[in-house]
């Protein structure tokens, strides 16, 4: 593994100003300098369909090889009816399937997130947390960031003002860079 550790984020959502893709926005901001910051769009990944796991269409193909070339994952999702939304987990199921060639398989990653309710994604992150289990993902246990209240965070211009969050945003990418290390030695 080279020095610069190579994360690939993604947002559990599809709308372009939501509160997660601002976190993931300020995730650029507050990136280690010994690591980069590539983002991608799960725009496009269809519902997850075993028919066609062995054909898959061309963004899925691009997002497991996203995913393969990565040394560490930042996973920032929205929380829908108390878990991670649906395409969110589309995406995790494309990019671990057919059976033998889960792109997935032995990431370290990173989980946070936002809402505008008080719980700040907490079932959502634990929801995740489970998939991870089977997918054998090494998520990071601390620190959770967990941004409850967004509204109140992220201006309208979709930028984190607050500086407690932005702190805790650094802090977590810090860690996910020393887990990874930890991991790939």
């Amino acid at each position: 593994m080279s020095q610069q550790i190579s994360i690939l984020g993604f947002a559990g959502s599809l709308r372009r100003e939501s509160f997660n893709r601002a976190l993931l926005r300020a995730a650029h901001e507050l990136l280690p300098s010994e690591a980069d910051l590539t983002t991608f769009d799960l725009e496009g990944i269809p519902p997850f369909n075993a028919d066609k796991e062995n054909d898959p269409v061309p963004k899925v193909t691009e997002f497991k090889a996203a995913v393969r070339a990565a040394d560490a994952l930042l996973i920032v999702t929205p929380e829908y009816n108390y878990s991670m939304p649906g395409v969110l987990k589309n995406a995790l199921d494309a990019a671990s399937r057919p059976y033998g060639d889960n792109a997935l398989d032995d990431k370290p990653l990173a989980i946070m997130g936002a809402s505008s309710g008080m719980l700040g994604t907490a079932r959502a992150q634990y929801h995740l947390r489970q998939s991870c289990v089977f997918l054998n993902m090494h998520p990071l246990n601390r620190p959770e960031v967990m941004v409850p209240f967004a509204q109140e965070k992220i201006d309208a211009n979709g930028v984190v003002i607050d500086e407690k969050t932005r702190q805790k945003i650094a802090e977590l990418l810090q860690a996910l860079v020393a887990w990874t290390r930890r991991l790939k030695s």
